[in-house]
């Protein structure tokens, strides 16, 4: 008579006896990540839950909140630099965040060019990117400098009129827009991985058919690369709407709250005004609009998005 213990039947979630060895590795693992798990739940989960909890209270970061239920959420929609300053930020990721595409592309397709010097190239449309936000800034308001600023000469140069770019609010909006543009280096990059991905036998069965370059472009190109596409667009919609850097260098809001951003406005609510309900109540709109325009921009892209071809 045969003594074999029969096998254990995996449940629903797998085998759920562990062997000795494998606590013993389960426990290792878990110590050795336990100081990402502690720095999760420190600095993600709690701040996350925190700030739900508060955004029902009227609490100034000192003492104790007081609940107020859905007072913050009301006064929003009643505040008119809320409503300015989620325009401003929608209107800045509507231009920005496509034309990073434009621009991505433009430099990937150029850093793709079989020319010696293309490492060079490669290495100063690159460095934008690597310069702190901050510093960028400050160079960027002087090169746009109505008065001294290279941008403006160069403009004046060719006939076209001196801009005060951060001056005018008709113009401002689009400076940042412009600014958002320098570090389009690094997600160039990411494209020109892409590129080198794409088979060179698709190009010469193109050629071979008479194809030109912009049908290449069109018919190979770009349907081979939307899936990055689709990467840099969920990318710039995220960096767009929590846009805040800049706003606050170059014209803290101004002028005539033209770049009065949804988070700049959010920061002074917090820690110039002593608001921190007011201010959570309005991340937590901003986490809104941002997954439900990630999630359309999802839905959108399953009729352009080819991932077969990857």
């Amino acid at each position: 008579m045969s003594t074999t213990a029969p096998p254990i039947r995996p449940g629903p979630f797998g085998r759920l006896h562990l062997t000795r060895s494998e606590r013993r590795n389960l426990r290792l693992g878990l110590l050795f990540i336990s100081p990402w798990i502690v720095g999760f739940l420190a600095f993600l989960v709690y701040p996350i839950v925190y700030t739900l909890r508060i955004s029902f209270t009227e609490y100034t970061g000192f003492g104790e909140p007081e609940w107020i239920g859905l007072g913050n959420y009301q006064a929003l929609l009643q505040d008119d630099l809320f409503w300015i300053s989620l325009y401003n930020t929608l209107y800045y990721t509507a231009l920005a965040a496509p034309l990073g595409v434009v621009v991505a592309m433009g430099l990937a397709l150029s850093m793709n060019q079989p020319l010696r010097e293309v490492p060079l190239y490669r290495a100063i449309l690159y460095l934008p990117s690597v310069i702190p936000l901050f510093t960028l800034s400050f160079i960027f308001l002087i090169l746009m400098n109505p008065t001294q600023g290279i941008f403006n000469q160069f403009l004046m140069a060719i006939g076209l009129p001196n801009i005060n770019w951060f001056g005018d609010p008709a113009w401002t909006k689009l400076a940042f827009v412009f600014l958002a543009q320098f570090g389009a280096g690094q997600v160039a990059l990411i494209f020109l991985a892409g590129l080198k991905g794409i088979p060179v036998t698709l190009y010469e069965a193109a050629m071979l058919d008479g194809a030109g370059v912009w049908s290449r472009f069109r018919n190979i190109t770009l349907p081979m690369m939307t899936p990055i596409i689709l990467y840099d667009l969920i990318l710039g919609l995220s960096l767009g709407l929590q846009v805040f850097t800049q706003a606050y260098v170059i014209t803290r809001g101004g002028p005539a709250d033209a770049s009065r951003f949804y988070v700049l406005y959010l920061y002074d609510n917090a820690f110039r005004y002593g608001k921190m309900g007011y201010a959570s109540a309005m991340a937590w709109i901003l986490f809104v609009i941002t997954f439900v325009l990630a999630m359309l921009i999802f839905r959108w892209s399953q009729r352009w998005v080819h991932y077969e071809n990857q």
